[in-house]
């Protein structure tokens, strides 16, 4: 018989699902293996001994997929140092052959499509069909875009000067060195390689800490990219729990992507900023969607099902609450709860179905949480609310009606298939209550009338807002992708995100000679004090002579 598990794991997040895996947290404390349940290790755990192994398991049926030694701080320390002399070499080649190698990767992925899919379906308990749209295909398509952009993004361009017409500046855009990464499990294929990719055409090494709750998906990555002949240290895999993700950080790189929750990041932000290492953070998210008076009820009942249901809720933008204007709540919410209860759940690996397993096993937790506190207080389950019977982890995709703000379903991240309802009088309250938020990552507007919910949606506080449509951002490399407020700072994807894989080099040049003596160098005398005193008013009074300068040139 194949060995079984539950995925257990003895950790509580504040924002659960955007963790780093089963541990406390990503600076490491104690952690619990998920195949025997017993306590191994961040330091010496309940037994005295450190955790030497990461066993997978298959979250819909129980399934011992394999089995990933665990980096030791020695290991990761040398894997930073391979990373960093691998890269001097790759930093030093222009930016087209760059781009030129990074798309054998992508014909590897596209060749490999298959296995890859495969090993999601198991790894993750996800619907093929989620396994290829959603993380084969976007990487595939953002490496593509990327490779055709970088050239242009990262080429060095000139700034008009608008006061030293003597002289002429240029920004240049260089390599950080080594970027680490460090990813989770929800979407452990596509999200390390968005920021691996971006980060290697920007003329970078990559050192990736996968989630221990789905190591083989990295390895398979890794696996891919040798196969295309590229070189071995310049991307590189650390599995291991909270400790590993501690010594990368502690091998001191030169840059740090997060994507994790608001808990692991305060303390990878704040163990940056003790090194003074520049981060980015993509934190939780609590989208809400705002239904308008004008809401085509169809679309936007079919977006809350997708939106909220896709990945079985494991998304950071997934849509968390809806605010449904009394015109329509009670019409969106009765097709949201038919279509609901029209959606197939089962094991991904041996059927077509809709929504799959949870892949870590807390959020099975979290949702009964949520829904109980919802329900104690007031709430209506519509559909759904429960485990489901049998093996693997599933819980059933859930509707709750008349929720409010005093219930943690509309103010706590949930990463799980629960969609809370909240019926308001009018946009404005459904405005104020989308703000009402720590995070602010996604949002959505729906409205028959593009203009107002455009409107709208630009007094959405949130990194990103999307008009009639839901998800598609994330999936979007040609804009930028980050939160405000607790979910985060800095920006994956866009120019942006390219961009910040660079070191910013400013370059300023004379246009003409001016000599030996120059008349802002000492001395200082009253003579030129006067003079320039003059020049203060000359240039700026009025507009000013600088202004009239400015117009010329």
């Amino acid at each position: 018989m194949p060995a079984k598990s539950p995925r257990g794991c003895a950790d509580e997040h504040d924002a659960p699902g955007r963790t780093l895996g089963c541990q406390e947290d990503e600076m490491g404390q104690v952690v619990m293996d998920r195949g025997a349940g017993n306590v191994t290790g961040s330091g010496p755990g309940a037994n005295g001994h450190a955790a030497t192994k990461i066993r997978s398991y298959a979250p819909a049926t129980g399934e011992l997929l394999g089995e990933v030694k665990v980096t030791s701080a020695d290991e990761v320390k040398r894997a930073v140092e391979r990373a960093r002399r691998a890269q001097e070499a790759w930093g030093a080649l222009p930016v087209e052959e760059r781009c030129e190698r990074v798309l054998r990767f992508r014909d590897a992925i596209v060749d490999r499509a298959d296995e890859i899919v495969d090993l999601l379906v198991r790894e993750c308990g996800k619907p093929r069909h989620e396994a290829l749209l959603h993380e084969v295909m976007v990487a595939a398509d953002l490496a593509t875009f990327f490779a055709k952009a970088a050239p242009r993004v990262l080429a060095p361009h000139e700034v008009k000067l608008h006061m030293f017409k003597h002289r002429r500046s240029f920004i240049h855009y260089k390599p950080r060195g080594v970027v680490a990464v460090i990813s989770p499990w929800n979407y452990p294929f596509q999200l390390p390689l968005r920021d691996a990719i971006i980060a290697l055409l920007a003329g970078n090494a990559v050192v990736i800490k996968p989630s221990e709750v789905t190591p083989l998906i990295a390895q398979k990555a890794k696996e891919v990219w040798d196969s295309a002949g590229l070189p071995e240290d310049l991307l590189q895999i650390v599995p291991g729990y909270g400790p590993t993700g501690a010594a990368l950080i502690e091998a001191q790189p030169d840059f740090v992507i997060l994507t994790g929750s608001v808990a692991t990041g305060r303390r990878v932000a704040a163990a940056c900023g003790e090194r003074l290492i520049p981060c980015v953070m993509e934190l939780g998210g609590k989208a809400p969607l705002i239904a308008c008076a004008d809401a085509d009820v169809e679309r936007t009942a079919r977006a809350i099902v997708f939106g909220g249901f896709s990945n079985a809720g494991q998304v950071c933008v997934s849509v968390e609450r809806v605010y449904a204007h009394r015109e329509v709540h009670d019409k969106l919410v009765d097709r949201v709860v038919e279509l609901t209860k029209e959606l197939r759940q089962g094991d991904p690996s041996a059927e077509f179905v809709d929504v799959g397993a949870i892949i870590f096993p807390h959020q099975i937790d979290v949702a009964e949480k949520h829904i109980a506190d919802a329900v104690q207080k007031g709430a209506a389950v519509r559909a759904g609310g429960k485990r489901r019977e049998g093996p693997g982890q599933f819980f059933e995709p859930t509707v709750i009606d008349g929720c409010n703000h005093q219930m943690t379903v509309m103010t706590e991240e949930i990463f799980g298939p629960i969609v809370p309802f909240m019926r308001v009088s009018t946009e404005e309250e459904a405005l104020r209550l989308a703000n009402d938020s720590h995070l602010g990552l996604n949002a959505y507007v729906f409205s028959r009338d593009r203009d107002h919910a455009t409107r709208l949606a630009e007094r959405v506080e949130a990194g990103s807002v999307l008009v009639n449509d839901v998800l598609t951002n994330g999936g979007t490399p040609d804009t930028p992708f980050g939160g405000i407020k607790a979910s985060g700072f800095g920006r994956a994807m866009g120019e942006e995100g390219l961009r910040e894989m660079c070191n910013i080099k400013h370059v300023s040049v004379e246009r003409v000679g001016m000599g030996s003596k120059d008349p802002l160098w000492y001395p200082y005398t009253a003579q030129s004090y006067g003079w320039f005193r003059k020049g203060l008013r000359a240039l700026f009074s009025g507009g000013g002579l600088l202004q009239r300068i400015g117009e010329i040139l």
